[in-house]
């Protein structure tokens, strides 16, 4: 069994050349910042004072991306769990431990078949773990559901503007084709399919500027702390769900703008040119 040991522990290089028999695996940012390599002795300890035990570098690994430890820039280490036990002082004596479950076997009912002859420790599924401990992410999805709810509702009124804009623009033709006798379905479709196309491009253009900006985010934060996690995520779902809002709204405020042109009298209109 393997534990992960936080680098509270200090890591040392060791001056004589002894013949440990303790093999630990260390990050990568771990070995690069203390400049170790792969057959490297080190000592061991629990306080920087005491380091009485030796051991020998014999993985460097690469952790797993986790968002929780991303901002806590913790070193570790990886060591069998009868030399972590030795290392602390504190034989047969875990903080938690998980258990792999066999095909068809509910977390929640082996969970409970556990506690019920629990003598010192606390059974929990691993989903209650990950919802308990997620629960700062939960807060920042939130606030940004709202923000996003916010700035669809900004954009909404900014579109409808523009619109409104637009057609006032164009209530001089609107008027000459009322006099020629085009019918008030047409225009009010010309100037809905107007703002359709302004939609479309407008949010092909928005996703082309998510998608930058998206790259440029992940890779300064990768840069900052040195880790694969994506910090930015454009799926194609979310694209296709903001283009069909786009052209919802568009749409919307385009039909809105061109019944108000289009209820309007010509010589209104024409006297308002």
């Amino acid at each position: 069994m393997i534990s992960a040991l936080c680098l509270t522990l200090a890591l040392v290089q060791a001056t004589e050349p002894p013949h440990p028999s303790t093999g630990i695996a260390i990050e990568r940012a771990v070995a690069e910042q203390l400049d170790l390599g792969v057959g490297d002795t080190v000592r061991l300890g629990a306080a920087p004072e005491s380091l009485p035990h030796l051991a020998v570098v014999s993985a460097i690994y690469e952790p797993r991306p986790d968002p929780a430890e991303v901002s806590r820039r913790s070193l570790r280490v990886r060591l069998h769990l009868p030399d972590l036990a030795a290392v602390l002082g504190a034989p047969d004596r875990v903080d938690r431990f998980g258990v792999g479950l066999l095909p068809g076997v509910t977390p929640d009912s082996a969970a409970a078949v556990l506690n019920r002859s629990a003598f010192g420790f606390r059974a929990h599924p691993s989903a209650t773990i990950a919802s308990e401990s997620s629960q700062t992410f939960k807060v920042v999805s939130r606030f940004h559901r709202a923000i996003a709810v916010i700035t669809i509702v900004a954009s909404a009124v900014f579109l409808l503007c523009i619109m409104l804009l637009k057609v006032e623009e164009r209530r001089l033709d609107a008027a000459v084709m009322r006099f020629v006798g085009v019918r008030r379905r047409t225009i009010f479709g010309a100037l809905v399919l107007e703002a359709a196309l302004i939609a479309v491009l407008g949010s092909a253009l928005g996703a082309g500027l998510a998608f930058l900006a998206g790259a440029a985010t992940n890779a300064y934060y990768r840069e900052f702390f040195d880790t694969e996690l994506i910090f930015s995520l454009i799926t194609p779902r979310i694209v296709l769900f903001s283009v069909c809002l786009s052209l919802l709204l568009g749409v919307a405020a385009g039909a809105l703008a061109a019944w108000r042109l289009v209820r309007t009298r010509p010589m209104a209109l024409w006297g308002r040119a």
